[in-house]
């Protein structure tokens, strides 16, 4: 594993070259792809420079270990020992999950879609509510919001409200929200205090990039027609 790492870590340093170089600078698509590049490897690289520092001081108290003959330094090494092999277990099982191939959309901003579904007022009401618990949750995690559209319920709430988020990897931490939400309570709009069944769901899409939509001169066809209708000859010269 460190063989691996520490060629992703020369990866990183020569990705980070090219991307101060002017030309590569010059070239929107080449330099946004090594951007992102550098950015997923950081944190790898991160991780294993702690982890290169937590190997090379578990050597050194090995070292005092085995050369030590005071007690109590012979138990502080041990002490010391313990904690840093502790150290290195949870940090190598933090580094696996860094070098599982990740999803390329997981890093792209979204768009968020809640809709309330069966249940009348009550669903809008409901769909309202979920608009704000993930407005709140947006807010704490420093994410950036935009309102592209919304459809007021009757009662309150939404019919319908699409916002998009950007941030960082928010795509891969948000697409499992995608689903139907139920809710069963007593509705505002319930004078009998009977219990109802409401649900709303949530669609979360990866927002396209602009280098996602490419198109061709071949793609394009232009059609030129006369105009038809009442009008004389006049029709014939009007396109």
């Amino acid at each position: 594993m460190i063989e691996k790492l520490g060629a992703i870590k020369n990866r990183w340093k020569d990705v980070g070259e090219q991307i101060s170089d002017p030309n590569v600078i010059g070239d929107f698509r080449k330099y946004a792809k090594l951007s992102k590049e550098y950015k997923d490897l950081e944190e790898i690289v991160a991780a294993y420079d702690k982890y290169k520092n937590i190997i090379d001081n578990l050597q050194s108290s090995k070292e005092m270990l085995a050369n030590e003959t005071d007690v109590e330094f012979r138990e502080m090494a041990k002490m010391e020992i313990e904690g840093l092999i502790a150290e290195e277990e949870k940090l190598e099982d933090e580094i696996k999950w860094l070098l599982v191939p990740k999803d390329p959309e997981d890093s792209k901003n979204v768009v968020i879609e809640i809709r309330g579904g069966t249940g009348g007022d009550e669903a809008s009401i409901f769909a309202g509510d979920l608009y704000r618990m993930y407005m709140r949750y947006f807010e704490k995690r420093g994410w950036r919001t935009e309102l592209v559209d919304s459809t007021e319920g009757s009662a309150g709430g939404y019919k319908e409200i699409i916002v998009n988020v950007s941030g960082d990897n928010i795509f891969g931490q948000l697409k499992y929200e995608s689903g139907v939400h139920r809710v069963q309570r007593v509705p505002q709009t319930e004078t009998q205090g009977r219990v109802h069944t409401s649900a709303a769901s949530i669609i979360v899409l990866p927002e396209a990039d602009e280098l996602d939509v490419q198109i061709h001169e071949n793609d394009i066809r232009k059609d030129i027609f006369c105009s038809s209708g009442p009008g004389g000859q006049s029709v014939n010269t009007t396109k």
